[in-house]
């Protein structure tokens, strides 16, 4: 992994505590086309999962995943990963237009099912998706990693539940990407593939904004999207931005790109600011552009004063531990269904109704 290869992007806890004892959660693995699929394969194992199986259509994926982990079983077709009795969940990042299918027939198996974002690219999709989970009750999570996979989303996350910055009420993000096109799979640069800008990494936005400000729902108020740079690839769009409100009066702006210019020193220099009605923070994710080539940094005005805090390896990513456990005692602790389902119809509905610019 290098910090300006956005797409293998997979840090790392200092340290993570196993959930379960060995052998306890056993999962596999569906799909290998995005390069999030180690990371998430390597947090879930950092928990205490145990990777025992993959299958993907392209052998040399296949063969590199293995070197990865090894000692897994590269399966010879789908359904042999489907059937095995072994394995609790199954876990994929192939492309955003078939992860909609393949979770119908995972959560069809009777196993759980863990998607890379964007889960949909279509409303559809979402829907079945719904009716497949109050049929099976089984659950059908998504990695939004840029909340999930963020120790100073994590540390906001403290600040707001101990009350430091009152009630949130407005959540800004800005969540720019180095495009590196000639690093990506076909799919990237075929709309009814991966969705659009807002469905796929827009959709980030839509849960850390339904999750600071505690909102159950929201409207989109305005969106638009559109390819202002690349040509060479029309089915792209480079930019897109929404504005959205709240079922709780809270509001949102974001901002999503693939402008990173090439002297950042890393893939995006993602920014969250939350304004509270005691205070207010603002995360810079991935780096302190100009001062700090590290990540995680938090800093925050309160009635108390000024703060700063750098939470790289202090916070960990307890999503990955508290999804195991709800998958062996049936809770529902590291994300609500709802909440899932609602950040991805959120951006499918913004990207939906977007103004195209140019």
């Amino acid at each position: 992994m290098t910090q300006k290869d956005g797409q293998n992007y997979a840090p790392r806890a200092a340290s993570t505590e196993p959930v379960c004892q060995k052998g306890d959660f056993k999962f596999s693995v569906i799909g290998l086309t995005h390069g999030h699929i180690g990371g998430m394969t390597r947090h879930l194992i950092d928990a205490g999962g145990e990777v025992v199986g993959v299958y993907d259509p392209d052998p040399a994926k296949v063969e590199k995943f293995c070197k990865l982990f090894p000692g897994i079983e590269a399966a010879d077709c789908e359904e042999r990963v489907l059937d095995d009795d072994r394995i609790r969940m199954i876990v994929t990042a192939d492309i955003p237009s078939f992860r909609g299918a393949l979770g119908l027939r995972v959560l069809g198996a009777g196993k759980h099912f863990f998607t890379d974002k964007a889960p949909f690219t279509t409303l559809k999709q979402l829907a079945e998706a719904r009716r497949k989970v109050d049929e099976t009750g089984l659950i059908w999570a998504v990695c939004y990693s840029e909340r999930l996979n963020s120790e100073a989303a994590g540390f906001a996350e403290q600040l707001i539940a101990d009350g430091v910055i009152g009630r949130v009420v407005q959540v800004v993000g800005f969540g720019p990407h180095r495009l590196n096109a000639p690093s990506r799979d076909p799919y990237f640069f075929k709309k009814d593939q991966y969705g659009g800008i807002l469905c796929d990494i827009g959709s980030h936005q839509a849960e850390q904004f339904l999750f600071f400000a505690g909102c159950k729902d929201a409207e989109v108020v305005h969106s638009k999207v559109g390819n202002l740079h690349n040509p060479k690839y029309p089915e792209l769009e480079d930019f897109g931005d929404a504005n959205l409100l709240g079922d709780n009066g809270a509001s949102n702006y974001f901002r999503v790109d693939w402008f990173t210019p090439d002297g950042l020193s890393t893939w995006g220099d993602g920014r969250t600011f939350i304004l509270g009605t005691e205070g207010y923070i603002e995360l810079r994710k991935y780096v302190d552009v100009a001062r700090e080539a590290t990540a995680d940094h938090v800093y925050w005005a309160d009635s108390k004063g000024e703060h700063y805090f750098h939470a790289k390896g202090k916070i960990g990513f307890p999503y990955y531990g508290r999804l195991i456990l709800d998958v062996l005692n049936g809770t529902c602790d590291a994300m609500p269904q709802d909440h899932t389902f609602k950040a991805a119809e959120i951006s499918l509905q913004a990207q939906e109704q977007a103004i195209r610019v140019k």
